[in-house]
């Protein structure tokens, strides 16, 4: 049986330069940038009336009630 080798000199032979062909592929690529208005605050919602319960896992987030929802 033959051994392959996949460490070869020149690889890769071309590099690859697709996604910088215009500005509409580099936008796309690009960094992601995170600002607080891309962020959402999380609600959860319980059965129930005029309830609110703590969720132990994610301190300062609460399940609320439809009724207390809004």
């Amino acid at each position: 049986m033959m051994a392959v080798s996949f460490s070869s000199p020149g690889f890769p032979y071309r590099r690859q330069r697709r996604l910088r062909q215009n500005p509409v592929l580099r936008q796309m690529v690009r960094e992601t940038e995170l600002n607080p208005s891309d962020l959402i605050y999380p609600l959860f919602v319980t059965y129930g009336q005029d309830k609110i319960e703590p969720v132990p896992s994610l301190p300062g987030i609460s399940r609320y009630s439809v009724d207390r929802l809004l």
